[in-house]
């Protein structure tokens, strides 16, 4: 599958969300992404169309593919955050530059990353 950072964005996002309350509304991810909720709507749209979720009017809920995907982009991201973390970046640019990098950077060196942080923690 080809990866998509906007598709992976609102994936992350709303597995963050699952994790606060066992319902996800339109509002929240809008709130959480910093967009708008027709953005939003539009979003809902094509992750259902992906299999990545499914609604029920007012509640969006990750598929088992959807929470999967969503749960490896977390893990890259905080994998990634923690490796910043360990050359002494500041919390606040480690988080947003493994919100970017985790859409970029190839699966080598993803794995190359992951085995050093876990070879140094």
């Amino acid at each position: 599958m080809k990866r998509n950072q906007s598709t992976e964005d609102y994936l992350e996002n709303i597995l963050l969300l699952s994790r606060e309350s066992k319902f996800v509304h339109r509002v929240d991810v809008a709130r959480k992404v910093g967009v708008s909720q027709p953005a939003v709507q539009k979003a809902v749209k094509i992750l259902t169309a992906s299999g990545f979720v499914e609604c029920d009017g007012m509640h969006i809920y990750l598929t088992s593919k959807g929470a999967e995907y969503a749960e490896r982009i977390y893990d890259r991201h905080c994998t990634i955050r923690e490796f910043l973390l360990g050359l002494g970046v500041n919390e606040k640019t480690a988080d947003a530059d493994a919100c970017e990098m985790e859409h970029i950077i190839s699966a080598d060196t993803f794995n190359a990353i992951k085995k050093y942080v876990n070879n140094n923690k």
